[in-house]
């Protein structure tokens, strides 16, 4: 089995998330008695790369570059076209190197025409891992190509190569690159986190790199951490075995994560733990554009396109439900609502005291 289809199969069925949550137990919305607002009238849409989506969710980069992942990303790709979602894919790397792989990505276009579409490279492959070299500008434009993306997600997941048996170790020379990258290339860049989350020194440091927007993928979520820790004990890896024993909690909480970066300016994808509509209002109450979600939208994937649609529409009708009871008729203005932070949350929020939201 590849790499990329052990981390599904692990994703699916093993224990993967981190003990301590992302976070979204420890804010709390203020309830709003008297609205004054149908829920017919609440509008979930948002702008994403000068698109418009009919609800903040974006399907979150999951898979890619194996036999398995064609009809997994079909069905997704169907389903951000059914809904008017935005849609990532995983890594290309692998299509890149190997073009019979090509196929497990370009699905996504074809099955999702008009929908956003956001195509997918490591930081990593960005510098020379070795004897590996960096990837061009050239390379990078035809992974855009490849799925006719609107835009390109460059993922930092240095926590994940850490702890990987087989992991790209050098990390020296990646901002530079980013920033290069996003001068050349012709649609906007996304820096996306895979699950320990960023600083708002780190989404400062982006921004001034010319990044487009930020997919924070904070801790909570999907732990390639424990992914990876699994993968050594099943190879009789000990060495990295320990590493994801003892890194399998690291990361910054995602809603802690999402309320450092929102304040720099830059559209915030929150991924990280999300698991409906209610953290979904909560991500964008701290200031997110949308909410990135993985493993829920993959396990029903799995289980065929009703199930997935259900999902969505249970999403989308929990999010609107919550706006309706804090008096908010658009994403917007939930942004303005107030919040209550407690337990480690309020700590976390205390290292970034100029945080937009006054009334945590």
């Amino acid at each position: 089995m590849s790499r990329k289809a052990e981390h599904m199969d692990l994703a699916l069925h093993a224990e993967v998330e981190r003990i301590s949550g992302p976070g979204w137990d420890e804010l709390d919305l203020v309830h709003e008695a008297l609205p004054e607002l149908d829920v017919a009238e609440v509008d979930l849409s948002v702008d994403l790369f000068g698109r418009r989506l009919r609800a903040p969710l974006v399907i979150a980069a999951m898979t890619g570059g194996h036999a398995g992942a064609v009809e997994v990303n079909a069905t997704l790709a169907r389903a951000a076209e059914r809904h008017g979602l935005a849609m990532g894919v995983g890594s290309q790397r692998a299509a890149l190197a190997d073009p019979s792989l090509v196929d497990s990505y370009a699905i996504v276009r074809e099955c999702a025409p008009t929908a956003p579409v956001i195509g997918n490279i490591g930081a990593a492959q960005l510098i020379g891992q070795g004897e590996a070299p960096a990837l061009s500008i050239d390379d990078l434009r035809r992974a855009v190509d490849m799925v006719g993306a609107d835009a390109l997600a460059i993922h930092l997941n240095f926590l994940e190569e850490s702890v990987q048996p087989e992991g790209d170790a050098h990390t020296k020379g990646c901002a530079e690159a980013i920033g290069a990258v996003a001068s050349a290339l012709e649609v906007p860049i996304v820096v996306k986190e895979t699950g320990a989350g960023m600083s708002r020194r780190t989404a400062e440091r982006l921004r001034d790199l010319g990044v487009a927007a930020l997919d924070v993928g904070g801790a909570g979520g999907t732990s390639f951490a424990i992914v990876e820790r699994l993968r050594a004990r099943q190879q009789g890896d000990h060495a990295s075995y320990a590493l994801g024993m003892a890194l399998g909690e690291w990361g910054i909480p995602t809603a802690a994560t999402v309320a450092a970066t929102a304040p720099v300016g830059l559209p915030v994808i929150a991924t990280g733990g999300v698991r409906g509509g209610l953290d979904a209002a909560k991500a964008i109450a701290l200031g997110a554009t949308a909410a990135g979600v993985a493993r829920p939208l993959l396990a029903a994937a799995v289980e065929g396109e009703q199930q997935l649609d259900t999902w969505i529409e249970e999403f989308t009708a929990e999010l609107r439900t919550v706006m309706l009871l804090t008096g908010s008729g658009t994403t917007t203005a939930l942004q303005h609502q107030p919040l209550v932070a407690h337990g480690r949350l309020r700590d976390w929020l205390g290292m970034w005291p100029s945080t937009a939201r006054a009334s945590l």
